[in-house]
């Protein structure tokens, strides 16, 4: 990790978005996803954009931005959030866990192709450690049960979120995401996404629904103001700071504490194989993000 504010970064980010897992669980119990979806980042992109006013942030941008913006806001807060919801349906939870968590490879050959940014032997043997210890972990869920049409369905939808939000994580590294305030363009992105969702919403599964239960209230305030308002702002500017191939990393240890969570909460029992995989994919993180050794001068 190249710095102390880009490793706290990191951790904040698996630290939440490892707890996301369980809050969406509830969210699904009344209300249709899209309009989930919605809420959430019309809440969040509000949530930033009033930030920036209280903390004296521009929240303009140029018109020239909005075209960019729009992107952002539909490769990352539509497509990929209403793709991976909806794979669910068709296959296993634990195969969306296991496409997020190589989110990495994606990311480091659309940042090759269009960045021009070099992959390290030290970052492509961490992903080689990190792609066989996340199979391990997932190994039982990997057997798509099901007819052979659901699973391909569910893979398609899976992929397309994986592409959808590794084409947004690239536009982050890209010179066009420096040339207005970052915090207030997350904010307008996921305004544009949020906006969109409603649209999608809307035409998909009719009028706006809501679910009365405090805990409804309480999750969506969570998943707005922690895993999208600030998460994301984390992790842009951790994709700024040190890649986007490099950020995904963040994906891997996410489901390992996810699992943990689910082993306190739920009585989930760790496998071998599971354990295994995870300090392998573990280990594959420390390889791809450690620091060259500093040369010494003769």
């Amino acid at each position: 990790m190249p710095d102390r504010r880009a490793a706290l970064q990191f951790l904040a980010v698996v630290l939440i978005w490892g707890t996301t897992w369980f809050v969406i669980k509830d969210q699904l119990a009344a209300v249709p996803v899209s309009w989930s979806v919605a809420y959430r980042f019309a809440l969040g992109g509000a949530a930033l954009l009033l930030w920036c006013r209280m903390s004296g942030i521009p929240i303009a941008v140029p018109a020239s931005a909005l075209p960019f913006l729009a992107g952002v806001g539909l490769a990352q807060f539509v497509l990929n959030f209403n793709f991976v919801y909806r794979a669910e349906l068709h296959i296993p939870s634990g195969i969306p866990a296991v496409a997020f968590a190589l989110l990495m490879v994606p990311n480091a050959l659309l940042a090759r192709l269009f960045l021009g940014r070099r992959l390290t032997r030290r970052f492509l043997l961490g992903a080689a450690l990190g792609i066989a210890g996340v199979a391990l972990m997932f190994a039982q869920q990997l057997a798509l049960p099901g007819s052979r049409a659901e699973s391909l369905l569910g893979l398609g939808l899976v992929g397309a979120a994986v592409l959808s939000a590794s084409v947004a994580n690239v536009m982050q590294a890209s010179p066009a995401a420096t040339r207005f305030p970052a915090l207030a363009g997350l904010g307008w992105a996921m305004l544009i996404g949020a906006a969109l969702d409603a649209l999608w919403a809307l035409a998909t599964v009719g009028p706006p629904a809501w679910d009365p239960r405090p805990s409804y209230l309480a999750g969506l305030l969570f998943l707005a103001l922690a895993a999208s308002a600030l998460a994301f702002s984390l992790y842009f500017d951790l994709i700024r700071r040190i890649g986007p191939a490099e950020a995904a990393w963040t994906g891997v240890p996410i489901p390992i504490l996810a699992m943990a969570i689910s082993t306190a909460l739920e009585g989930y029992r760790w496998t071998w194989p599971a354990a295994a995989g995870a300090a392998l994919a573990l280990a594959g993180l420390v390889v791809a993000l450690r620091a060259p050794p500093a040369r010494v001068q003769p």
